[in-house]
């Protein structure tokens, strides 16, 4: 995965030993892998940006450590990265295996390729690996920044497959994003140009994200219909002059995301049937223990305790949204606590992060009996060293009127 450079130290003179990370840009069908010499997919930690331009310009990217200890990306000559790797020996890949037996094997063993930053039960990742495999169409469904995004993209590094990934939620023309568009050229004339889609399911062993499918247009869900299900999977190019009708290549999974619920104003109600074509994995909310221990793998530069704090504030929150007598509507995600332990990690107190990520997210309709007062009296417990004096003194208030 490493190799070892020497950097020499001009205060004292000693030759210490440093690891270097440097990894390829490939492309994977519309996405952008970055890996190191070992195959060690890296893609999750650079920016989707970075790895476009650094594919664009046929160079490498070095893993650095800035003065205040984080890692970021550098981009270095391709030479750097060949220097890595040892032309005798090939580099192995996850293959999935074909037979019964090796599949049982690979599933029940897939628990080591699951990365350390995606907390879910191991029940469910295997359960998740196994649906690929068999080549299932997988809708990832759960509260809104648990982490259902990141358990797709991390199933698709963790198979050797080429990968495609579509946003149905940010998706205006469904037609033109699935099946593809009618153009004129002067010279040409009338032509049908296909979607990347349309690619996409003839890639055999292929895994397709729909990302956001709860909140795609009705259209999408309409020509998804025959794709997804396992009786027909084909689709009909209306568009095209002989409207031609595209099979779904061998072994192409689909996994799809979806917010179900209320509190969810601009998702639709999914149709039945079109859920009916799908196995379900459910992501689980963490609990405060799962959560402390998620931040401080992704910033163990900080202090725990500070880290347990953002976390029990956020368990708080959820838990009062799901009892009866709960005093708030819905609870902080993890994507929030992720958000507010980076800005302690950038030097922001915890009431600071707290009043740009949490508040406001709640309502303050009602005074001191408002949900933002309840969470504003919440952080305060934390900032002010587990006290539990009220943020508002409500003697005080009553004796001023």
């Amino acid at each position: 995965m490493n190799y070892d450079t020497k950097i020499n130290n001009s205060k004292d003179k000693e030759n210490i030993t440093m690891s270097k990370t440097i990894v390829k840009v490939t492309k994977s069908g519309n996405r952008y892998n970055a890996v190191d010499k070992d195959g060690v997919k890296y893609t999750g930690q650079i920016t989707t940006g970075a790895r476009k331009r650094a594919f664009a310009n046929g160079t490498a990217l070095e893993q650095r450590v800035n003065k205040s200890g984080k890692n970021y990306w550098w981009a270095v000559p391709m030479s750097e990265f060949e220097a890595t790797q040892v032309p005798v020996i090939p580099v192995p890949s996850v293959d999935v295996p074909s037979g019964h037996s090796e599949i049982l094997n690979f599933i029940h063993s897939s628990y080591d390729l699951k990365p350390k930053g995606l907390v879910m039960k191991e029940l469910k990742w295997k359960y998740l690996v196994r649906s690929a495999v068999r080549g299932k169409n997988i809708l990832m469904t759960g509260p809104a920044g648990c982490g259902k995004t990141m358990a797709s993209k991390s199933l698709v590094n963790s198979l050797d497959r080429p990968d495609f990934y579509f946003n149905l939620g940010a998706t205006q023309d469904p037609r033109a994003t699935l099946i593809g568009n009618v153009h004129f050229d002067k010279k040409k004339g009338t032509y049908f140009s296909e979607s990347v889609f349309v690619k996409a399911i003839q890639t055999p062993n292929a895994v397709i994200l729909l990302d956001e499918l709860s909140r795609a247009h009705p259209d999408a869900w309409n020509i998804l219909m025959t794709v997804l299900d396992q009786g027909q999977r084909y689709l009909r190019l209306d568009e095209s002059d002989g409207q031609e009708t595209i099979n779904v290549a061998e072994g192409v999974t689909f996994v799809a995301t979806a917010n179900i619920g209320n509190e969810y104003t601009s998702t639709r109600v999914m149709d039945k049937a079109l859920m009916d074509r799908f196995i379900i994995v459910e992501m689980d909310v963490l609990t405060d223990s799962e959560e402390s221990g998620l931040l401080q793998y992704m910033f163990p530069h900080l202090e725990k305790d500070l880290l347990d704090n953002v976390a029990e504030i956020s368990h708080t929150t959820r838990m009062e949204a799901k009892s009866d007598s709960g005093k708030l509507s819905t609870g902080i995600s993890t994507r929030t606590a992720v958000e507010m332990a980076g800005l302690l990690y950038d030097g922001f107190a915890l009431n600071e992060a707290a009043e740009v990520t949490i508040y406001p997210q709640f309502a303050d309709d009602g005074g001191i009996d408002s949900e933002r007062t309840f969470v504003k009296q919440l952080v305060q417990k934390y900032v002010s060293d587990g006290s539990d004096e009220n943020l508002f003194n409500e003697q005080d208030i009553e004796s001023d009127k």
